[in-house]
């Protein structure tokens, strides 16, 4: 009896946690929502609106992408055999569980490595972890070029909607930017009480407000995104250096400036302002800089762009408001 309460207040705590995930979203929709009415139906800017709902589409487009793209996890090659999961499980040594995980990795393009060593393995979704890949505890799910878990998109950003994410951020500075340039001189004349209607000076202020507001957190957070693409890394590389079977590496992934922009949007610069997956791989393995330094000797004498900050090999519990990660 005990045994059936418990369950049953467990599945009632996670169907809470499910449905007030989506409250950050929710309080995003509804502000985008009023300052749309304000600014098309309040306001009224005639000679704004055209260019206005150009970028109110790429933004409400984009936002979509952002939550409803699912987080793409490894394939099967990548799980353990029902045979080999019951031989780890069952194995008490735990250097001989090592070295099994060391021969199943010799047939997987793996690369990266634990902080002492070790090949990245993950208990809960029993597989071995492809290069840059991480376990979200939010998804419960291994999430494929993991970067962040974003509550304001109620979704796991990594390789499946990296893109279309920053272009969320874009156009939302963009967004955020008209509206605040348009409405200003509307405010200028609040200020010197030239608006007869009571409700458009309510709308006047609040927009200008909100928008400001929005605009200086999201282009922080924006630039911080492009120099994360500018050097091939993830806001989780960014804080921990990826462990490469050689040895720790903070640059190892960094391939110059334009390819890894185009590791992010891809080689087609038509598709790279509109939310259409076009990343090139299957994000189940990333070209390295050794591997082109191999092949480019030129690469080699290149000085690598060096982080002042300490880098910790464990991994943190969580990134920031934006960004809420845990992995295993």
């Amino acid at each position: 009896m005990r045994r059936g309460w418990k369950m049953a207040l467990s599945g009632g705590l996670r169907c809470c946690r499910r449905v007030l995930s989506w409250v950050p979203v929710l309080v995003i929709v509804l502000v985008v929502l009023w300052s749309y009415y304000a600014y098309v139906f309040e306001l009224c800017l005639v000679i704004y609106l055209i260019l206005y709902h150009a970028i109110f589409v790429f933004f409400a487009w984009t936002y979509w992408k952002s939550i409803f793209t699912l987080p793409q996890q490894p394939n099967q090659k990548f799980h353990l055999s029902y045979t080999d999961k019951e031989r780890y499980k069952n194995e008490e040594r735990p250097e001989v569980q090592k070295q099994m995980l060391v021969d199943m990795a010799k047939k997987l393009p793996v690369y990266t490595r634990t902080g002492n060593g070790a090949v990245r393995f993950c208990d809960r979704c029993h597989l071995i972890k492809p290069d840059r890949c991480h376990h979200c505890s939010v998804c419960a799910m291994c999430v494929l070029k993991m970067d962040h878990h974003c509550p304001w998109v109620n979704n796991c950003i990594g390789f499946s909607n990296y893109k279309f994410f920053l272009q969320f951020l874009a156009y939302s500075v963009l967004y955020c930017l008209y509206i605040a340039t348009t409405v200003f001189s509307y405010f200028i004349k609040y200020w010197r009480g030239e608006l007869p209607s009571v409700r458009s000076k309510f709308h006047v202020l609040f927009l200008l407000f909100v928008a400001c507001m929005f605009f200086v957190s999201l282009v922080i957070l924006f630039g911080y995104h492009c120099w994360l693409v500018s050097r091939n890394k993830t806001t989780l590389e960014a804080f921990c250096t990826p462990v490469f079977t050689s040895g720790p590496e903070k640059n190892g992934f960094n391939l110059g400036f334009i390819k890894n922009i185009q590791q992010v949007f891809g080689d087609n610069k038509k598709f790279w302002l509109i939310p259409i997956g076009s990343s090139p791989g299957d994000g189940h393995s990333f070209p390295m800089r050794s591997m082109n330094e191999s092949q480019n000797p030129l690469l080699a004498n290149e000085e690598p762009w060096e982080d002042n900050e300490d880098e910790s090999q464990d991994y943190p519990e969580g990134l920031s408001s934006l960004a809420v990660e845990s992995e295993t």
